[in-house]
Formats: structure tokens, sequence, C-alpha cells
């Protein structure tokens, strides 16, 4: 076994060893084909490019079980009766797989790595204890925190929500649990925090003052942020947005509505984006335009590398093998400047009929090599073909003359209306959408 691998006390992903790179020939579905993590690209090695990070939760937790039937997956880390033992069992397991997979990150939820306890205080002391041995992990092998965060949604006490809860009780249990999810990502090293409000929303305006609830949910954000600061975190605190499921209506919608939202509430220098393409599906965007939005307006932070079925109204968390969205999503990247905190958290999990531990990380390193062979693709597209010149020329016209006057806010409705008289009718110029589309096709190589 290599040097740069971890086991404890015992092997759990026995027969598979760390795993490497062979090239686009290789049919070892056990290696890596376009994920060369010391390739350059476009001035970046691959992994700066990516800085990818394995999911606690779905990865080490789900075993496959939805509303019609039981968990498929044996997991041997879960052998264990006493919850303490049995979530040390699966750290070990998941630096193992971190290790194998050779990811530089890793993210958490509180409850993904310690169970909770009969009370808040021994639900924090058992954090405490597995992230203590989670540090020692981490610099035993050099993997990092990318971020955490606190499950204020699972239990049932969050039926209503947590921060926009009616129950001003249930607000106070979820600061206590995103106080020890803060303390714990700190300890870790976590280089970024999110929140994500899995039952913030609701499902019927009736019974709900979404006024006050949106009030209350900004003013947690806030005390959330100035504890963490006041605890010396300096990283960038990450808002996902998701539409809908479990609740009607989210209100972290979509990316835009978050903006507006950290705008009103005075939490947009603290507060960034964490995208996740399953849930841009279910708002009825695309993974490339919540991206844009978010660069656009400066609040770009990280990204949940998944993909949804586009026949299914469900969050389904596959891993992300669709190579053209990815494709356009590394376009915006490297036009953008890719990350400066942020990741490519793979919130993905196996199909429930996948049942081998294999099968992780076959779809670990499918889903790398996609995202690889696109970046590939993208610095082509960009660097060998007309692309970034052809969509400049297609604002030209705003680049002087009456254009440029425009853009400066020199010109008034009425100059509008004298400049449209003189004009007459203008040209029909065409957007060659065709043409955009079937780049992607010809660098697909």
């Amino acid at each position: 076994m290599a040097k740069d691998v971890f086991i404890g006390q015992k092997e759990y992903f026995k027969g598979i060893n760390k795993i490497q790179f062979e090239g686009p020939d290789s049919d070892n579905p056990l290696a890596f084909k376009y994920y060369d993590e010391n390739k350059v690209v476009a001035g970046k090695t691959m992994k700066d490019h990516f800085r990818f990070a394995i999911a606690y939760w779905h990865t080490f937790c789900g075993t496959g079980e939805d509303p019609f039937g039981p968990g498929t997956q044996i997991f041997p880390w879960n052998g264990a009766a006493d919850p303490m033992d049995a979530a040390k069992e699966k750290l070990d397991a998941a630096f193992e797989f971190f290790t194998k997979m050779g990811t530089p990150y890793y993210c958490f939820h509180d409850r993904d790595m310690a169970p909770e306890g009969s009370n808040v205080a021994e639900s924090e002391r058992n954090l405490i204890e597995i992230t203590d041995l989670a540090r020692e992990r981490q610099e035993m092998t050099g993997v990092k925190l990318l971020w955490g965060t606190a499950n204020v949604f699972s239990n049932p006490r969050y039926m209503n929500g947590a921060a926009t809860n009616p129950n001003f009780d249930v607000l106070a249990h979820a600061g206590a649990q995103v106080k020890a999810a803060l303390d714990a990502t700190i300890k870790l090293g976590g280089e970024n925090y999110v929140f994500w409000g899995g039952r913030e929303g609701y499902f019927s305006l009736l019974n709900t003052n979404m006024k006050r609830e949106l009030d209350n949910l900004g003013m947690f954000l806030a005390k959330a942020r100035d504890y963490a600061r006041a605890q010396g975190f300096k990283g960038t605190f990450l808002i996902e947005p998701k539409p809908m499921e479990p609740t009607k209506h989210q209100y972290d919608f979509d990316t835009a509505t978050v903006i507006g939202f950290l705008n009103k509430y005075g939490l947009q220098n603290d507060f960034k984006m964490n995208i996740e393409n399953n849930h841009a599906t279910l708002a009825r965007h695309t993974f490339a335009h919540e991206a844009q939005v978010a660069y656009d307006n400066g609040m770009f932070g990280s990204l949940d590398i998944n993909q949804g079925d586009p026949h299914n109204g469900w969050d389904t968390d596959e891993f992300l093998h669709n190579l053209y969205d990815a494709t356009e999503l590394m376009l915006i990247m490297l036009e953008n400047g890719g990350f400066k905190t942020g990741g490519m958290n793979f919130d993905a999990k196996t199909r429930r009929s996948s049942t081998d531990l294999e099968d992780i990380f076959i779809a670990h390193v499918s889903s790398m090599d996609t995202m690889a062979r696109a970046l590939l693709i993208a610095d082509n597209i960009i660097s060998k073909s007309a692309y970034t010149q052809m969509r400049s020329d297609r604002y030209a016209s705003y680049n002087s003359g009456n254009g440029a006057k425009w853009i400066k806010g020199e010109l008034g409705l009425e100059d509008l209306a004298k400049i449209a008289a003189e004009v007459g009718e203008p040209k029909q110029i065409s957007g060659k959408q065709e043409l955009y589309e079937s780049l992607i096709n010809k660098y697909l190589k």
C-alpha cells in the first residue's frame, strides 16, 4: 500500500489502492483517464482548478434508503453498537477513502461525523471528541476541510424550519447547533462555512408570516457571522440556494433571490454562493446560469458537483457525467478566474442498486474525469477558437459612438428617441446560437 494512504485500525476498502492517472486509453474503471492533478491548464494545475472535496454524508452515511424501502448498501464501518464507536470507524473509513482517491478536501454536516446526544451538551461533547480525532487525521494525511455545516433540518424539532421557525425555542436549538458546528469548522481549519436552509421556507402562506421569518433568518445569519469572526474565522460564509423540496417554497430559491436577500440584510460582504447543479435544475436554471449570476454579482463562492434527472422533480443527487453541462460551466469559470476559497464538493450518491464498495470509487473517478475533460475542452475553445471574439463582437456597438455614450450614462430617453428616428429600422443581426453550440462538439476530444 502506498505510504500516503491512510489506514486506521483496519482497512475498509480492501483490494483498492490509491487511484492513479493512466490516461485516455486506459480501460481501468479505478484509474483516471483525464484528471491528472499536476497537469497545468490555463496557468494552473488541475488540482488547483477543481479543489475536489468528498461529501461526508452521501459517501459514508447514505445507504440508499428511499421513501419506498430501507438502505441497500452494507458499510463495514457501521457494525459497532455504540454510536460513538461507529462514528470513529466511519472517520477512519473516510480518511482511507480520501487518501486513496487523492482528493485534497472533504465537507461535513455535524451529524454526519458525530451522533446527536440526549441534550445540547452531550451533542457538543460528541462533536468535539470526533473532530479532535479528525484533526489528527488531517495532520497525518494533509487532507483539509473545505467547509463544515450544521444539519438543522433532519431532527423533527425542525419540521417548521430552524432559523425561520415560529417557535423561538427551536431557533435557540438551531443557534446552539450552529455555534458548535462553527467551533468544529474553525478547529479543523475549514476554509468556508455553509448554511443550507433545508427547511427554511413554507408550505402555506395561510399560516406563515413570511416577513418575520425572513427577518429572523437575516438576524440569525448576522449573529452567526459575528460569533465566528469573534472566534477568529477568516473564511467565507456560503449560502446554498434551493427552490423547493422539502418545503413548497424555499426562501433561498436561487442565486439571484439569495443575492437580493443578502443585500437587504447587509450580509453581502461576508456571504457568497455555494451552487449545486441539481438545485439549479429544480429552479429551472442551468448550472452555468447560476454560476454566471454569482460571478456577475461578485458572489461566486463554491460548487456542489452533481446532476439531477431532467424527468424527475426530485433532488436525485447523481454524479455529474453530462460533459456538455460540465463544459459550459468550465467556460464560465475559466473566463472569471475560478475559485478563491471554494472548491468542487461531490454532493452526490451512488444509485440505490449500486451496492459494491468499489462503485463509490468508480462514481467519483468518473465525475472527476468528466470535470477534467470539460476543463480541457473549455480551454481549447477559449484559446483556439473565435468563441471569445465572436461574443465580444455581438456587443461592439457599445464600444464607440452613441453606444459608448449610453454606457457612460450620457444619454436619456429623449436622446434615445432622437437616435431611433435618425437610424431607422435597425439591421437584423443573427445571434448565431447554433454556431456557438457547435463549438463544444468541435472540441469534444
